[in-house]
């Protein structure tokens, strides 16, 4: 039985979740625009619609999970232009990155990751239909869509225009018949990236291509829409009414599913005001299974407070769960509390909180808790490792550091049986050398029946 609830911003409110089709369930989530590394806020969707979509598919028999990649946008032309490269080697660069951040966070991979630059056509295309049928207009150059011809304008946001625009980044051009009107497509310069259409030579601008991409993907009226608080307006205000009026549709998305702001000391992050920190710095420190959990802390509407103090709790509680799983593979049912919590909203802190309750139980000695909360790794997306290589490998380095000192896993070993060798000749003195050895590099060893594991501390 099916006991979803999603917040659904159109609603304004707690909804029970039925699907279009009970059989396929089908979700957009916004992108990347790729020109830099991905931060901590980008990475809170992320983390937040993977959750999303490994409860869809353990509800229904299948889910289209959709994620479009923006590799057209001035940000992107700019930052080539500054770095005296390519703007396809910037964008393959950048989505290299984005992938191995993804990876390292635990996320599963869309069926779909579609790129706006291989789907000129199709926006093209949407373009004409608008046009033809009154709700687009040329004007210097510029092919604008009129929101005076769409009656719901601003029914996601609930706002006024004057509301929106004050506290949005609305371009305001003299070519617009209203200040609202957005662009659909626009010239290109010779040094800008550009392609034939019947306005000639130009670009697309931004919120056309994920109306053009979901449509293809998902058809004209699928289920879920998902993406950042930011993108309610203008972004997904415009989506809503481009699509509704090419497709001769009343819905574009059944819900609207959008996750509240990372913030650091009190302050949104973002690129633009240079507070963020890169997934890929933290990567340093951090494995992404801990920054995964630091970001499931908070619920996902709530704002979010970063510091690095956040990360090293993570990292603590994650030690806690994968001791209380050790030696235990997925297998079974996962606990139903886990799943109730996140039914509920995806109430990810409850979530959590009961994991660490079968944790304690685990530590008590229930088997039976042990083996719950490791099924339930695969709703949340953590304790993906065994216990061992996750207290050897935490900081998904390849050498494993201390302060000053580095050693190897290979060397780790060789130490380790050199001890079990010296303990067996009685060399007692020698086997505990070793051990105080190894301590100097953050390594302790525990005997166990018929073997020795190693921890990092």
């Amino acid at each position: 039985m099916n006991n979803l609830k999603l917040y659904n911003t159109a609603k304004r409110k707690v909804l029970l979740f039925k699907p279009i089709d009970i059989e396929n369930v089908r979700i957009y989530a916004c992108g990347p625009t790729v020109y830099d590394f991905i931060h901590i806020g980008n990475a809170r969707p992320l983390v937040i619609f993977d959750i999303l979509v490994r409860l869809l598919r353990k509800i229904y028999p299948s889910v289209t999970y959709v994620r479009n990649i923006t590799d057209i946008d001035d940000k992107i032309n700019k930052r080539a232009f500054d770095e005296g490269i390519s703007i396809s080697q910037l964008t393959n660069e950048t989505i290299k990155n984005f992938h191995n951040d993804c990876d390292a966070l635990g996320n599963l991979k869309p069926d779909f990751e579609p790129k706006a630059t291989e789907h000129i056509n199709e926006m093209i295309e949407m373009i004409k239909t608008l046009i033809d049928t009154g709700f687009a207009y040329l004007s210097s150059s510029h092919i604008l869509f009129s929101i005076d011809r769409y009656k719901d304008y601003g029914s996601l946001s609930g706002r006024s225009l004057k509301e929106m625009i004050s506290g949005s980044r609305v371009d305001v051009q003299d070519y617009k018949k209203n200040p609202g009107d957005f662009i659909l497509w626009k010239p290109s310069s010779n040094n800008q990236p550009g392609w034939e259409s019947p306005w000639g030579r130009g670009r697309p601008g931004w919120h056309i291509e994920c109306s053009a991409m979901s449509k293809k993907y998902l058809g004209e009226h699928f289920d879920i829409h998902a993406g950042g608080l930011d993108l309610i307006f203008p972004h997904h205000e415009n989506e809503i009414a481009q699509s509704c009026c090419a497709n001769n549709t009343d819905v574009m998305a059944n819900y609207w599913i959008h996750n509240g702001y990372v913030t650091s000391n009190g302050e949104k992050m973002s690129k633009s005001l240079g507070n963020f920190v890169s997934i890929n710095d933290l990567l340093i420190d951090f494995a992404g299974e801990t920054i995964r959990y630091a970001l499931m802390q908070a619920h996902y509407r709530a704002p979010l407070n970063f510091s690095k103090k956040s990360l090293i709790e993570a990292k603590k509680s994650l030690a806690r769960l994968y001791r209380a799983t050790e030696g235990y593979e997925v297998d079974g049912e996962i606990d139903k509390e886990i799943i109730d919590n996140v039914n509920e909203d995806l109430n990810t802190p409850k979530a959590l909180a009961r994991a660490h309750y079968l944790a304690d139980q685990s530590n008590k000695g229930s088997r039976e808790c042990a083996q719950l909360l490791k099924n339930s790794s695969k709703i949340l997306g953590f304790l993906s490792h065994s216990s061992d290589e996750w207290f050897k490998n935490r900081n998904n380095s390849k050498s494993l550091n201390s302060t000053d000192l580095k050693i190897t896993e290979e060397e780790i070993n060789s130490l380790i049986l050199e001890r079990y060798n010296a303990k067996n000749s009685k060399n007692f003195k020698k086997a505990d050398e070793i051990r105080e050895n190894l301590l100097k590099f953050n390594i302790i060893l525990e005997d166990q029946p018929g073997k020795t594991i190693w921890r990092k501390i």
